[in-house]
């Protein structure tokens, strides 16, 4: 049975829009006219009156951490309560007493960021925490998950003390007295994994649950995610396993590219081993994933020159350079691209030149080799990541929060080429865009306003307005930039014939639409395969609002 959808305002990829599509076993038939795609009906066929409205291609995030936003969701959300450290410790013990923890359970949340205190200039500590609790393990995490705080009672579980060592890539923060002050920095995280509580395969599928429901809320179809990262200690096959008993079970309602984060290169050559890039079309392994630097909020991203705030600080990588060329090279060889996470320009040297060793020891053509965030950048840096045909993932949503701290942290040198993903374009460079959620929402809208505005919501900027894109460009970059990422150009992305007939319906036509009030345009309905994972007015609108920006 075929479907008719008319009466509409179609982006099928191309301008001019479209009025109507036609839809069959899950598949786009057609674009056209009222009259054409009418016309093709068959008695017993469907019509769907789209009434005016706006409908594209289903969003592709190109980059977020769909199974970590599930994990977000179950703690406390410490996005909405931000404006002071004061806020912040009370509605963590607000939260204690609503949420009587299990024995074993920690006391855990996500979304803080000290830039936004009104009441002190500083991180939280142990002893603010302490104050909460000293018995009942406690973690917060920063926003931008490169840094999290402890209470007194993880440092003991994690046998943290004067004596302890930073591990490589990350930093232990210390009190005057040279004792751990509950601040733990990158790699640090990791020294709670021996402790932390973590789930079995039922609980990962409830979290992942959760998160779908809140992506299709957003019109996102697709979405490329790094979800081995989220629990260190839980083996990546319990990971895919979660999300093919989901599929086997008609549960996914998201299509899930699995951006596969290792930092062992016999973890690695076992997934090269066992796993072949290539699935279904609702969950594959896509390229690897590593984390070459930290966040600027953090001020952990690993810059050429020393931030403007601090004593000569200029970050650090995660990964030696040497071992960061094995992995890269170790993927290359096996036919898998990389997506390397790199927000600092020293740091992007460094990507750029494990990728250019990678390609000259074994030249491979359309290797799709990326950079994620790609933000502080020099212009021959740019010029390297054309010459290398590199994809960029970027997040235009970043701007909201970083146009209020780019230029009092960064050197302006560095600055005035940084974000400058429109210029890559203009190379012809592909660049896709995304969230990193949890790190920012899932919402597409106020991602597209960002990149075509280059403000902040509350109208901050435009930063390098230059750099904006069009509207087209920005419905692109969650669309058919984000297909072509993960080697999918020719099943999704746009509606085509032949295409996934993956698409969401909106309430306002961003073409028409003052680029200010873009982030305004709702959701109405979200269609997968055809089928509708997501209705406005339905029950599945009672949501979960997390609240978790940067």
């Amino acid at each position: 049975m075929k479907t008719a959808y008319y009466h509409g305002r179609v982006y099928t990829g191309e301008l001019p829009l479209r009025q109507a599509f036609l839809v069959e076993n899950g598949i786009f038939v057609r674009a056209g006219s009222d009259a054409e795609i009418l016309g093709l009906l068959d008695c017993g066929d469907e019509k769907v009156d789209l009434e005016g409205r706006f409908v594209c291609a289903g969003f592709n995030d190109s980059h977020m951490h769909l199974l970590s936003f599930g994990h977000t969701l179950y703690g406390a959300s410490l996005g909405e309560h931000t404006r002071s450290l004061a806020e912040l410790t009370d509605y963590l013990k607000r939260y204690l007493e609503e949420h009587p923890l299990k024995p074993g359970q920690w006391l855990r949340g996500r979304g803080w960021n000290q830039d936004y205190f009104e009441d002190v200039n500083r991180m939280p500590d142990r002893y603010d925490l302490d104050r909460i609790s000293d018995k009942i393990p406690i973690m917060i995490t920063r926003a931008c998950g490169h840094s999290c705080v402890v209470n007194s009672a993880v440092l003991d579980m994690a046998g943290m003390r004067r004596s302890s060592q930073d591990p490589e890539g990350g930093t232990i923060g210390r009190d005057a007295a040279g004792e751990p002050d509950g601040r733990l920095y990158e790699n640090a995280i990791e020294l709670l994994n021996p402790v932390k509580p973590q789930p079995d395969e039922e609980e990962i599928k409830d979290m992942l649950r959760l998160a779908m429901a809140e992506v299709n809320h957003y019109g996102i179809t697709s979405v490329q995610t790094d979800d081995y990262s989220t629990f260190r200690s839980v083996p990546w096959r319990w990971i895919n396993e979660a999300y093919r008993s989901l599929e086997a079970d008609g549960e996914l309602t998201v299509r899930v590219t699995e951006q596969a984060n290792f930092t062992e290169l016999s973890d690695l050559r076992d997934l090269c081993l066992h796993e072949k890039p290539t699935g279904s079309s609702f969950f594959r392994i896509g390229p690897l994933k590593l984390i070459g630097d930290g966040s600027l909020g953090s001020r952990t991203a690993h810059l050429s020159r020393p931030y403007l705030q601090g004593n000569g600080e200029t970050g650090f990588s995660l990964l030696e350079p040497e071992h960061l060329k094995e992995m890269v090279a170790c993927a290359h060889d096996h036919g898998m691209p990389v997506a390397v996470h790199a927000i600092g320009d020293a740091c992007l040297d460094e990507v750029l030149d494990a990728i250019e060793c990678a390609q000259r020891q074994n030249p491979r053509e359309d290797h799709r080799h990326g950079i994620v965030h790609c933000q502080i950048s020099r212009e021959d840096q740019l010029s390297r990541i054309a010459q290398l045909h590199l994809h960029v993932y970027a997040q235009s949503i970043f701007l909201d929060y970083d146009n209020h701290i780019v230029e009092k942290l960064v050197p302006s040198e560095l600055v005035r080429c940084s974000y400058s993903w429109k210029s890559l374009m203009k190379k012809g460079v592909c660049v896709s865009n995304g969230s990193d959620c949890p790190v920012e929402l899932l919402d597409v809208m106020a991602g597209i306003q960002c990149a075509v505005t280059r403000k902040s919501l509350d109208g901050t900027g435009p930063f390098l307005p230059d750099e904006a894109f069009t509207v087209k460009e920005a419905l692109d970059s969650y669309t058919s930039a984000g297909a072509r990422a993960s080697f999918e150009e020719d099943i999704k992305g746009c509606i085509r014939e032949g295409m996934l007939a993956d698409f969401v319906i909106l309430s306002g036509n961003p073409f028409e639409t003052d680029p200010e009030q873009l982030h305004e345009i709702r959701t109405v309905e979200t269609v997968i395969g055809g089928r509708v994972v997501w209705q406005e007015g339905s029950r599945q609108e009672q949501r979960i609002s997390p609240g978790h920006h940067d």
